[in-house]
């Protein structure tokens, strides 16, 4: 029984079928579903060029332990670029995307059938020079002249292709039409008997998911898909499909069918906002979001106006030690992006004597009792006790600490994150307080979490006292 591939196209079309680009933050959450289900490769949009592109694919690529694929239009000719993107991944693959139609050659690379077979040639053999998985996809290949296609594809195969991909654009095609197609392809051109075929089918009239089925009959070894279909099959139609006919065909999967409706349902909320309503990650920018994804050969104006971005004014030396900071982190990672930099912020800036400390607190807390906070501080050799009630243990623990200090400061952030596994883990609070028009951040760490958090409040604190001083 062979194990039926599902590439996963939902990032790489996006753009297309939302009519707008995904930010940065969605992009990263379709990544780690496609990534839970186990899809054997999630495709990556090709990169415009910008900066912002780069950084997202980079930032995909170093998280997911699927098999990361990355789109090149033979075009734009940007492999080397392309690859730098994602070659940190754990399989990475470059997948150059040609049209082989008579039509699409003029319109999309100006030239006719030798030159782009010249331009296959180098471009596949550019890419295998960088990538040991190379995927030459033929666009708009049920349009194409035939003897042609198959030249194309031989040409790609001598090259250093080792997966194609051929692609009914139009979605015109009955099944049988398609079935006999894909036969024709694999009678015609000898190196797929090595090889993996793979099919992009386009369900332009309602016989996508039909026309993958005569494919895998004849041979395919590969079906894209999308998470929620729309112009192509779906990813959960088409294990229904391996589910309902795995036996009759001899195929199987190695998906998570039992999590797909779950996810998609998540992701239909990212990817299909309700009208009049902003995606849940919409406050974030791609944009914006690069501007605090950095990495290690990013110069110090770069990281200090990142940090401008995070709402901090650091001195000089502040700013220094930041950098220095930063660049001790950016050696361990791939990237730096705004937790990782609000923490540098938060422990390495403004460091200042303690005022207020942490002497001992009690936290009484439950699902039948309101949450209180009785904490005891020591400043400057007086102890100062103070009793919150909140909305939590740790909102209790906050307002018992402006009991003493009789102030209210606005609470611009709030994070908690666990540092060490296990029951005993470690658990790491970041708070930012903001005062007189700039943000202060502290940090704390302790096996209990309300306690970090109490001790990053303080760390704030004494930084905006020390300031006021």
């Amino acid at each position: 029984m062979r194990t039926l591939k599902f590439i996963d196209m939902t990032l790489r079309q996006a753009g297309a079928m939302r009519g707008r680009e995904l930010s940065f933050k969605e992009k990263l959450e379709v990544a780690r579903s496609l990534d839970r289900l186990k899809a054997d490769t999630i495709e990556l949009a090709p990169i415009s060029g910008g900066r912002a592109d780069q950084l997202a694919n980079r930032t995909i690529a170093s998280m997911a332990a699927t098999r990361i694929s990355a789109a090149v239009e033979i075009a734009e000719g940007n492999v080397e670029e392309t690859w730098e993107s994602v070659k940190t991944a754990r399989k990475p693959k470059l997948n150059i995307l040609a049209p082989v139609s008579t039509v699409q050659m003029e319109y999309a690379c100006h030239k006719k059938a030798p030159a782009m077979l010249e331009l296959i040639e180098k471009t596949v053999a550019k890419a295998r020079f960088y990538s040991e998985h190379v995927e030459f996809s033929a666009v708009d290949a049920t349009r194409a002249e035939t003897d042609f296609l198959y030249n194309a594809l031989n040409t790609a195969i001598a090259a250093g292709a080792d997966k194609i991909t051929v692609c009914d654009t139009a979605g015109v095609m009955l099944p049988d039409e398609f079935g006999a197609f894909v036969a024709g392809i694999r009678e015609n051109v000898p190196g797929l008997a090595d090889i993996e075929l793979y099919v992009q089918i386009s369900d332009g009239i309602g016989m996508a998911l039909a026309c993958a089925a005569a494919a895998v009959r004849e041979g395919a070894a590969g079906v894209k898909c999308t998470v929620l279909g729309e112009g192509y099959p779906s990813m959960e139609a088409l294990a229904h499909f391996v589910q309902v006919k795995g036996s009759d065909l001899d195929i199987t999967t190695q998906m998570r069918v039992t999590e797909m409706s779950r996810v998609a349902g998540q992701l239909a909320k990212i990817l299909n906002p309700m009208p009049q309503e902003e995606s849940i990650f919409s406050n974030v920018s791609l944009d914006d979001s690069a501007g605090i994804c950095l990495d290690g050969n990013d110069e110090i104006s770069e990281v200090i106006r990142a940090v401008r971005q995070l709402g901090y004014d650091l001195s000089e030396e502040d700013n220094a030690r930041v950098y220095e900071a930063f660049r001790r982190v950016a050696a361990k990672k791939h990237f730096v992006g705004i937790k990782e930099l609000d923490a540098i912020v938060a422990s390495s800036a403004m460091q200042v004597p303690s005022t207020y400390k942490i002497q001992n607190y009690v936290i009484n807390s439950g699902n039948v009792i309101t949450a209180t906070a009785n904490i005891l501080l020591e400043k400057d050799g007086e102890n100062l006790r103070g009793v919150g009630i909140g909305d939590g243990p740790i909102d209790a623990a906050f307002q018992a600490i402006e009991q003493i200090i009789g102030h209210h400061y606005e609470l611009d952030d709030f994070q908690i994150q666990t540092v060490t596994e296990g029951r005993d883990a470690m658990g790491s609070a970041l708070v930012k307080l903001r005062a007189g028009g700039r943000v202060y951040s502290g940090t704390g760490i302790s096996t209990d979490i309300i306690g970090a958090s109490i001790r990053a409040y303080l760390s704030a604190l004494n930084k905006i006292v020390y300031e006021e001083a």
